[in-house]
């Protein structure tokens, strides 16, 4: 593990209270400005899980940090693509 890694922590992403996606950052301030950004709420509503997006334009979306649970999805996820480490991880399952 890299020292750069020990000072990232791990935040969820909640869409209407649901925990939709995982990802890292430093401090929950830049987890905030992930979370705000357009093009996340983008991404997600282009997502589908069962048949259904992942957000849409009325839902609520909160930065959190993630639970034990969610950080070993998160850790387990990233480790299998080491290539892609610091790519956020869907707490869901995707359609597709």
């Amino acid at each position: 593990m890299m020292a750069d890694e020990l000072s990232l922590s791990v935040f969820t992403i909640e869409v209407d209270r649901k925990p939709v996606v995982a990802f890292v950052a430093r401090k929950y301030s830049e987890a905030e400005t992930i979370c705000a950004d357009r093009r996340i709420r983008d991404k997600l509503s282009s997502a589908r899980s069962g048949g259904k997006p992942l957000c849409d334009e009325l839902a609520t979306l909160r930065v959190r940090l993630s639970n034990s649970d969610e950080k070993k999805r998160y850790r387990e996820q990233t480790a299998a693509r080491s290539a892609d480490a610091g790519l956020p991880v869907y707490l869901v399952d995707l359609d597709g």
